[in-house]
């Protein structure tokens, strides 16, 4: 069965946030970034002279320790040994490129260069919404799969719950745009999904979501600390960073914290419907 956003035509989670696979922006970027931060200090078209030295030992480990071929199959001539790990950087698998980029990080001899090369790629991931990042020199994981399952189930559970459908759509929609991405108000929709949830079920349209919550609290036997979590997260989005007041100012918001947000409130918003369906509230 096709999910939600795919019936609506919207890219699945899995593809708004690359998880198991790359696109050819972030791929051409993740080129892009050896050819800043590594191949463009060869000079010459000969790779064994002191200029090159840095570049000579990390292809000579590349060559050993990564490709595994023979020693005496490295070519000296540097237009040639970048056409094929550019054949291979843009024919392997995605997760190869990930095994690519971190293992240049890791064996160039320049720790400096490196440093700065991990976090452009940092950039350049969170940019394309890359589900990864160098984290201690090592690419990690930074969206699960869990994560994935909770906003997919939410949309699939809200689809015949307008407001909350509408909300939670918009969020991804801002969080996702990779051109110009908009992580404050992709916050604030995730929160109003979490009202709007919590209004139906209520039944009182006019209600704040601390009014809301309190209701469900003894509508639903919602556990004290769960519901001082969400009011305190509400806060949050209140509060004088300006999630829900405009200030002169953008505030300093992030891919993780609207990814948090939005996990976090898709998690409660199946949370509550599923609590509400156990005790016969009909949404």
């Amino acid at each position: 069965m096709k999910l939600f956003s795919q019936r609506m035509g919207i890219k699945p989670i899995k593809t708004v946030i690359q998880v198991d696979f790359m696109d050819d922006d972030l791929r051409n970027s993740l080129w892009n970034a050896l050819c800043l931060f590594y191949w463009s200090k060869v000079e010459g078209d000969r790779i064994s002279s002191p200029i090159n030295a840095y570049i000579d030992l990390l292809l000579k480990v590349l060559w050993l320790d990564y490709f595994k071929k023979p020693i005496d199959t490295l070519s000296n001539y540097w237009p040639e040994i970048r056409e094929k790990i550019k054949k291979y950087f843009f024919n392997c698998e995605w997760y190869e490129v990930y095994d690519f980029i971190e293992f240049i990080a890791n064996n160039y001899p320049d720790k400096k260069v490196n440093t700065k090369f991990m976090e452009f790629c940092n950039s350049l991931l969170e940019r394309e919404l890359s589900a990864y990042r160098f984290v201690g020199g090592k690419i990690t994981q930074i969206t699960s799969e869990i994560e994935i399952s909770e906003i997919e189930e939410a949309l699939e559970n809200s689809k015949l719950l307008k407001g909350v459908n509408t909300h939670l759509k918009r969020a991804l929609d801002l969080l996702a745009n990779r051109k110009s991405p908009d992580y404050r108000n992709s916050i604030k929709e995730a929160i109003s999904a979490v009202e709007a949830i919590c209004k139906l079920i209520t039944r009182e349209k006019r209600a704040t979501l601390g009014q809301a919550l309190k209701r469900i609290e003894e509508k639903v036997s919602l556990h004290p600390s769960l519901k001082n979590a969400f009011s305190n997260l509400y806060g949050y989005t209140s509060d004088a960073e300006g999630i829900r007041h405009a200030l002169l100012d953008e505030p300093n918001l992030s891919f993780e914290d609207a990814k948090f947000m939005l996990v976090s409130c898709s998690a409660f918003i199946n949370y509550l419907i599923s609590k509400a369906s156990k005790i016969g509230i009909k949404i």
